[in-house]
């Protein structure tokens, strides 16, 4: 069962939201229960402070524990400063309020973070890829869960490139997940590409997420979220599933944007809250579908200075590429772990490698402090965000020249339902 408020058209007040959550616990006894968080990390936007001091207030510190996991895949793992302000604990509410609340992060480098819990077939695997796979799937995931009770699920929902719409099972697959299943599932949503993922619901990918999930057998809750500007559309609390496929619903209403033709040049502005290319890529995949065949996107992000601070040695590696340039090329790229390989696939976009020429669909350009020498060797273009002025490339939509802001979360799209050309 599922407890929802939401708004297509304005946007919920502190004191609707309240009512939902407190609806959820008037019918759930916490009591002496071990509670444990997933949240996400600052690589996503909304309310998720808010939220959890709703969450905790409801409970009325009935619980033995209330504690937090960041799932972070395989981002860097926050400070405890960072947490309070993804929480927006005050440093006294630390202190005080909230002293008994432990984080965790989720430390995806260390074997010893991981126990598994079961195993997809290859068989099922054949069969949820349509035929592109046939492998079994090792399904770990971190152990910290097992010293509570019942988890609870809190973040957002928005368009994914990887598996259609994010949240709910996904912070936990691959949010707490271990390197076998995050490597499968980025790696199959390359393989399917970007523009046939994102913005669509029952992907394969999402089945992925949702098979991992049925091995686990503790109890566990969704508070998913639907936001704009930090603030709320909707949530929807209750059975992970159900709460998931309502938000997911909503935000196909407000987070899709459609345009009647597309551009020759984009200029996606990224938000502070992205720090690398490896997150600032959202840019990319949000954009990818609106730019013209042969046109630019530029990531512009001046406060960007690094492609990866968890994968930049391995991207400096092997570039950006398209997915048919690694699917021609497998023997060489031994050993890189696929989901890097599907970053940079999302990054460069769709195209095609013939005869040992690549042709990317578009030309994808970084306006970063990231040096003109090494985004060459990574094979994207290079500007300089210091020569740049956003005003040059403002009101321009009649000459085929968008610029969208806070990029990366909203996704675009075509009005006619067209795709880029996609080779099979």
């Amino acid at each position: 069962m599922v407890t929802q408020r939401q708004s297509a058209k304005g946007f919920l007040d502190s004191s609707q939201t309240g009512e939902a959550i407190a609806e959820f616990f008037a019918k759930s006894d916490y009591t002496d229960k071990r509670i444990l968080l997933i949240i996400p990390d600052n690589t996503r936007s909304g309310p998720v402070g808010s939220v959890f001091k709703i969450i905790y207030g409801c409970l009325n510190q009935k619980p033995k524990a209330i504690d937090c996991l960041v799932a972070l895949g395989t981002h860097q793992p926050m400070s405890e400063e960072q947490i309070c302000r993804r929480l927006t604990i005050a440093p006294d509410e630390r202190k005080n309020k909230y002293a008994s609340v432990k984080f965790f992060n989720h430390e995806w480098h260390k074997p010893e973070t991981f126990t598994s819990i079961g195993t997809i077939s290859g068989g099922e695997i054949q069969q949820i890829s349509d035929g592109l796979f046939r492998e079994e799937v090792n399904v770990a995931i971190n152990k910290l869960i097992f010293d509570y009770d019942e988890l609870f699920i809190l973040g957002p929902v928005f368009p994914h490139e990887v598996v259609g719409f994010s949240g709910g099972h996904k912070y936990i697959f691959p949010g707490i997940a271990g390197p076998e299943i995050i490597n499968f599932f980025h790696w199959l949503g390359a393989v399917i590409t970007n523009p046939k993922i994102n913005g669509n619901k029952w992907t394969p990918t999402r089945q992925v997420v949702e098979k991992a999930a049925s091995f686990m057998k503790m109890p566990r809750k969704l508070f998913a979220i639907v936001a704009i500007e930090n603030k709320l559309k909707g949530i929807f609390v209750g059975e992970c599933l159900e709460a998931w496929e309502r938000a997911a619903d909503l935000s196909r209403q407000v987070h899709i944007t459609y345009k009647d033709k597309p551009y020759k040049t984009v200029l996606g502005i990224a938000p502070a809250m992205y720090d690398d290319i490896w997150t600032a890529g959202k840019v990319m995949y949000k954009l990818e579908p609106i730019v013209a065949d042969g046109g630019t996107l530029i990531i512009y992000a001046p406060h960007i200075s690094e492609i990866s601070y968890t994968h930049g040695k391995v991207i400096d590696r092997i570039g950006y590429h398209t997915r048919d340039y690694f699917l021609k090329r497998m023997g060489e790229f031994d050993g890189i772990p696929h989901g890097v390989m599907a970053h940079s696939t999302h990054v460069k976009g769709i195209g095609t490698y013939t005869n040992g020429i690549e042709k990317p669909r578009i030309n994808v350009i970084l306006a970063t402090k990231i040096s003109r020498q090494r985004c060459e060797k990574v094979n994207l273009g290079y500007m300089n965000p210091d020569g740049m002025k956003i005003s040059d490339y403002e009101k321009k939509e009649d000459q085929g020249i968008l610029v969208v802001y806070d990029a990366g979360e909203v996704l675009y799209r075509l009005s006619s339902g067209d795709l880029p050309a996609i080779p099979n």
